[in-house]
């Protein structure tokens, strides 16, 4: 038992060192290679582009009647005061529970005198709409359907406490 271990052992030991020795195999395109890029003389480094220094603004509120910009505009001027908000007490539609870039229009449809665009879910689903639906998560309220686009507008908060319409559509995907 003892001389097959003997002989497996000297066996490893002997694949190991024609192993060995096959790596060490003529490397002398490689030597002239590395001489050659060794050879070569070394490229100009561009230098670096000046640095100009940051020019200091001081800021004051009166200048030329300006309003200040860290103070947020009057409620006037955003709407709070009246004019658009969303309607709390309207039911909401099955295509407002989709935010508005996961839907897509897939063609539009003609019943009788109608046209109806043709919107497809994520899951797949494929829903008939008419201006006056609403979709998308912004209270988007359709206001135009053409061959290639539904047009819509969505009411936004203005991030004062008021709200803004917005004019966005759904285009006719590939």
């Amino acid at each position: 038992m003892r001389a097959s271990l003997t002989i497996k052992y000297g066996l490893i030991l002997a694949l190991s060192v024609v192993g060995l020795a096959a790596c060490g195999g003529d490397m002398d395109d490689l030597d002239q290679y590395i001489n050659e890029v060794k050879a070569k003389p070394g490229g100009r480094i561009e230098p670096l582009p000046e640095i100009t220094p940051y020019e200091v603004y001081t800021y004051t509120a009166d200048v030329r009647g300006a309003r200040s910009p860290f103070v947020p505009d009057t409620p006037q001027a955003t709407g709070v005061s009246g004019g658009t908000r969303p309607d709390p007490d309207r039911s909401r539609e099955y295509l407002e529970s989709f935010p508005l870039d996961t839907l897509g229009m897939v063609g539009t449809l003609y019943i009788d005198e109608t046209m109806y665009g043709l919107i497809q879910t994520a899951d797949g689903l494929i829903h008939r709409v008419i201006p006056g639906n609403y979709m998308g998560q912004n209270d988007g309220r359709i206001t135009d359907i053409s061959e290639s686009e539904i047009a819509l507008v969505e009411i936004i908060s203005d991030g004062i406490g008021g709200y803004i319409e917005r004019d966005a559509a759904v285009g006719l995907s590939d």
